[in-house]
C-alpha cells in the first residue's frame, strides 16, 4: 500500500483553498464563504477538514486528530522520513493547526469563546437544507452553513490545547511557528480551567449533541496539560496532570474497562501512556513519582484488557477487537489500540487471536483486490464531471448502487459489524464511512509498526522543550480552580 495514497485519503477531506498539485483530481476550493459573516474573524473559518464524508467541520475530533499525527510524529520521525512522508504529514498537520488558530482569538492571553462547528444539521432527518439532508460535493455547497459557538467547552480547549501542544513540537525547526502554537495552546488551554461554569462543548447543542457528544472534560484536562508539559517544559503542567487530588486524575484509576479505550471522547489511556514515559525516560521523582508509578501501572493493565485472554472485551469469530461494543466504527477504537500497543511495545497479535478477516475484505479503500467501493463520502461519489449537481440532485449519487466514481484511496472505512459482516452500501454509514479521527489513528498505528527506518522510538524529540528539572523550570501556571 501506498503511505502516499493513505495520507492523501485526509486530503480528500480538505477543506477550504486547497494547494496547487494536491494529487486529488476530483477534489476542489470549498467552504470559502465559512465564517464569513464573522465581525472577529478576519477572513472568516476558511480551511480545516470536513468530518467523514459530510461536509461538516467538527472541532473536536478534528483537533484530537492532529494531536494523534503530531504524537507519531514526534516518536516515529525517523520512520516517516525513511517512507518519504515526513513533509507530507508535517504538511496535514499544519493544514489543522493553522485552521484551529482561527477558531478563537490566539493572539491574546484570555479568551470568552471558541468556534466549535462550521455547517452540520440539527437532528440528521430534518428536510431543511444542511450538510446531511443535501448530498453535494463540497465544491457545490450553497446553503447556509451555521457557526456553532462554545462559551464553555472544557474538553474541546482542552484538546485544542493538546493538538497545538503536541504540533509545537513537531514543528521545533520553526521557531516562530513553533511559539505561535504554543502561546495559542497556553491561551485555550486558559479557557479551559478558568470558565467558571464548565460543561461540555457539545451538551444542549443539537448540531453536535448526535454526533460527537462529549461525555466528560476531565480526561482533556489531563492529556492538554501533559502535552503542554513537553512543549514548554513548564513543571506547572505536569503538576497540574498529577496532583491526586484533581478529579481528571482519579478518573485514570477508576479501572472502568472503556476508560481504557482510546477515542476522541476519552483520552485516559493515552494521557497516562503520556506520562508514563515522562517516568521511563527522565524519572523526576518527588512530587510527582506516586501519581506516574500509578499511571505506569494502570497503564500495564489497560495493556492487558487489550489481551484475549483476559476476556475484558468481546472479539468477533474473524478476530475483531470490539473495543466499542460491537458499536458502528469500530476499526478506529482498533487502530488508537494498536498505536497505544506499539508504543508499550506490546502487539496486538502476540495473543494467536483466531480467524483470519472471514470476508478477505480490505478496509483501506484502494488496497488488495476486494475493498469498499460505496465509501459514504460526498466528494468521491459524485462524479468529477464539471457539472454542479443540486443538493437534492446528488441524492442519486448517494443512492445509487453503482461504485463511487472517484476512489478515495487510503482511506480507512467504518468496519464491520460484531459477526464480522460487512455492508458496502453507501448509505450505511457505520460501514463505509471514514472519518478524520480514525484515519489519523491508523496512519499512527501502521507508522508504528512499519520496519522502515529501524524500529524503536525517538526518545529525544518528546523532550526537546524540557530543560532540566532541577533548578525548577519556569513558575507554574496560575493554579487550579476547582
Amino acid at each position: 500500500m501506498s503511505w502516499h495514497a493513505l495520507l492523501n485519503s485526509n486530503i480528500c477531506s480538505t477543506a477550504g483553498r486547497l494547494p496547487k498539485n494536491n494529487g486529488i483530481s476530483w477534489r476542489g476550493n470549498s467552504g470559502l464563504q465559512d465564517g464569513s459573516t464573522l465581525s472577529d474573524v478576519k477572513g472568516g473559518l476558511v480551511g480545516g477538514y470536513y468530518d467523514g464524508g459530510d461536509d461538516t467541520k467538527y472541532h473536536f475530533p478534528m483537533s484530537f486528530a492532529m494531536t494523534m499525527l503530531s504524537w507519531s510524529v514526534i516518536e516515529y520521525e525517523h520512520k516517516y522520513r525513511a517512507i518519504g512522508e515526513y513533509d507530507h504529514t508535517r504538511d496535514l498537520i499544519k493544514w489543522g493547526t493553522d485552521y484551529l488558530l482561527l477558531t478563537f482569538n490566539s493572539s491574546t492571553s484570555k479568551i470568552d469563546k471558541i468556534y466549535s462547528q462550521v455547517g452540520g444539521s440539527r437532528n440528521g432527518s430534518s428536510t431543511t437544507p444542511d450538510d446531511h439532508y443535501w448530498w453535494e460535493g463540497p465544491e457545490d455547497m450553497d446553503y447556509p452553513r451555521p457557526v456553532q459557538t462554545a462559551v464553555s467547552g472544557p474538553d474541546l480547549s482542552g484538546e485544542m490545547a493538546a493538538a497545538l501542544a503536541a504540533a509545537s513540537i513537531v514543528f521545533r525547526d520553526d521557531n516562530s511557528y513553533s511559539r505561535k502554537l504554543v502561546k495559542g495552546a497556553a491561551t485555550v488551554f486558559a479557557f479551559t480551567r478558568d470558565r467558571g461554569k464548565r460543561t461540555p462543548y457539545s451538551r444542549g447543542n443539537l448540531y453536535i449533541d448526535p454526533y460527537y457528544n462529549s461525555t466528560g472534560y476531565f480526561d482533556e484536562y489531563m492529556w492538554g496539560a501533559a502535552w503542554l508539559y513537553y512543549a514548554t517544559g513548564n513543571n506547572g503542567y505536569v503538576s497540574l496532570a498529577t496532583n491526586p487530588g484533581l478529579p481528571q486524575n482519579s478518573k485514570a484509576f477508576f479501572m472502568i474497562p472503556d476508560l481504557s479505550v482510546l477515542s476522541w471522547d476519552n483520552k485516559v489511556p493515552a494521557a497516562m501512556l503520556l506520562l508514563t514515559w515522562l517516568r521511563i525516560f527522565i524519572n523526576p521523582g518527588y512530587p510527582y513519582e506516586d501519581m506516574l508509578r500509578s499511571y505506569q501501572n494502570v497503564t500495564s493493565l489497560t495493556m492487558c484488557s487489550y489481551l484475549q485472554t483476559y476476556h475484558v472485551f468481546n472479539w468477533t469469530q474473524g478476530g475483531l477487537f470490539q473495543l466499542n461494543h460491537g458499536g458502528g466504527q469500530p476499526l478506529q477504537y482498533v487502530a488508537n489500540a494498536a498505536f497505544l500497543s506499539s508504543l508499550y511495545i506490546v502487539y496486538m497479535n502476540a495473543t494467536g487471536v483466531p480467524g483470519a478477516n472471514p470476508m478477505n475484505m480490505s478496509y483501506v479503500v484502494g488496497y488488495g483486490n476486494k475493498y469498499p467501493k460505496h465509501v459514504n463520502h460526498r466528494g468521491a461519489s459524485i462524479p468529477h464531471d464539471k457539472n454542479k449537481y443540486s443538493c437534492t440532485g446528488g441524492w442519486k449519487w448517494r443512492d445509487s448502487r453503482n461504485p463511487n466514481p472517484n476512489t478515495i484511496t487510503g482511506a480507512m472505512v467504518g468496519g464491520p459489524d460484531p459477526f464480522d459482516r460487512f455492508q458496502d452500501i453507501r448509505t450505511n454509514f457505520s460501514y463505509t464511512q471514514p472519518t478524520m479521527a480514525g484515519n489519523a489513528g491508523l496512519v499512527a498505528a501502521l507508522v508504528s509498526l512499519t520496519a522502515s527506518g529501524g524500529y524503536g522510538i525517538d526518545k529525544n524529540t518528546m523532550f526537546s522543550a524540557v530543560p532540566p528539572l532541577y533548578p525548577l523550570s519556569p513558575p507554574p501556571p496560575p493554579p487550579w480552580k476547582p
